[in-house]
């Protein structure tokens, strides 16, 4: 998704290639899935949020810190964003990417439904008089770790409590507490940059949409951290919304394809928090649960098992349900290098400014945009590739392909342009608008 923007390279540049997609202790190897980046980029969520916010900044988008949901009302023309301490702000749709606790959602009366936490753990960023062990730890009551930061003098600490953690804010001496439960010392933890709790509750609101406010990331659904779904989820939210949100917003589609939202990122979400409920169970040093990863483990060497389960952890297997016909359909459409008459290009490269493309393989002409020309790229070009998709292999050459602004396959066509045109109309909007 990053690629498919033009900003990936921004984050390889500070980040590090690693295998990292694990079912219990159990690596899935997925350097043979067929994309153009086969692996985990290692980089702390601290660098991922500074990139993303040069990169907005850059786009001129206007960002107003310090302001607190305090609630919100909604009518037939916009919502009315209440704050704490300050005005309303009024907009004609909200979207609520603001947390577990998310202030939005609970204003707009939308159920969050789900299994409450089973056990918590604290992680921090401290300074240490005490060197810690290298390595995760994982015991009885979870897994635990201390990691020295890229600065040489902070330590990123993460430590399962004995008991489950009040709701409320931890504090320096719960961080030490834990701590000394686990490895008999607190290592002089000191200095904390911040102290945060998380659990294993996993919950899923109800609707990602009540009228004009929308729900998505941690606001949409909470899961425990395990697998490193939370930032990868959140973000195909973000990316399923916005082409369409801006399409409602400009006139040019109607209010009803933001329906798709829910219908869409929903399903794909409630497979990743199973997968993230299983792979939490997992984390302890127990017995029957080591019997029960020993032979899930084995189950994962078989080839078609590890890429079923590696294409759920990377959302490479996401496919969204627009219908039968060709296996692309719903599907991300893959990063090939195609040739035109004006030379090479990276289907993701066409869609960096997030507008839709058809991209006709067969004969130059045989299909085009119409009267959507303004809103739909064009190309003509030939692939002599093979096609590959990630979990599935193999699959035959379509005669052209309508590519969402999100990289999904909304139409596929077989040398005609049959289908087309109620494709066009159902995701960008009435001919003419």
């Amino acid at each position: 998704m990053l690629d498919q923007r033009g900003i990936a390279n921004r984050f390889l540049a500070e980040g590090k290639p690693v295998q990292a997609a694990f079912f219990g202790t159990t690596m899935l190897d997925v350097s043979d899935f067929p994309t153009r980046h086969p692996y985990t980029l290692a980089l702390w969520q601290n660098h991922i949020e500074r990139i993303l916010a040069g990169w907005i900044e850059e786009l001129g988008v206007p960002v107003h810190r310090g302001l607190a949901v305090a609630g919100l009302g909604q009518d037939d023309g916009g919502v009315d964003v209440h704050l704490a301490g300050g005005g309303p702000l009024r907009a004609l749709y909200l979207v609520g990417a603001d947390g577990g606790r998310s202030a939005v959602r609970k204003a707009a009366g939308i159920g969050f439904p789900g299994w409450d936490a089973t056990r918590s753990s604290l992680i921090a960023e401290v300074e240490v008089t005490e060197e810690p062990p290298a390595g995760a730890r994982i015991d009885e009551v979870g897994i635990h770790g201390l990691h020295l930061m890229e600065d040489g003098r902070t330590t990123r600490v993460v430590v399962t409590e004995k008991r489950l953690g009040p709701a409320a804010e931890p504090t320096l001496a719960d961080l030490s507490k834990a701590l000394t439960d686990v490895y008999d010392t607190d290592f002089g933890v000191h200095a904390p940059t911040w102290i945060s709790r998380f659990t294993d509750a996993t919950r899923q609101a109800a609707e990602y949409r009540s009228g004009r406010v929308l729900l998505a990331g941690d606001a949409a659904h909470i899961h425990s951290p395990s697998g490193g779904q939370g930032i990868g989820l959140g973000i195909q939210d973000a990316v399923n919304l916005g082409w369409k949100l801006a399409q409602v917003v400009k006139g040019t589609a109607p209010d009803s394809l933001l329906d798709t939202y829910h219908a869409e990122r929903h399903p794909a979400a409630a497979r990743a928090l199973q997968y993230t409920m299983a792979q939490s169970v997992t984390q302890r040093a127990d017995p029957c649960i080591g019997a029960l990863a020993g032979t899930v483990a084995g189950l994962l060497t078989i080839d078609e098992a590890r890429k079923r389960l590696g294409g759920l952890i990377s959302g490479l297997d996401v496919r969204y349900d627009l219908g039968e016909g060709h296996p692309l359909l719903g599907r991300r459409m893959p990063d090939l290098d195609v040739v035109a008459t004006d030379g090479p290009h990276r289907v993701f490269t066409l869609l960096h400014d997030a507008r839709p493309v058809l991209l006709n393989l067969g004969a130059p002409g045989s299909v085009d945009p119409g009267p959507w020309a303004e809103r739909v790229q064009l190309l003509d070009a030939r692939y002599d590739g093979a096609w590959e998709l990630p979990v599935i292999g193999s699959v035959s050459a379509p005669g052209a392909v309508l590519i969402r602004p999100d990289g999904h396959v909304a139409w596929t066509g077989a040398g005609t342009p049959s289908g087309l045109e109620d494709a066009l109309a159902r995701w960008f909007g009435p001919a003419g608008q």
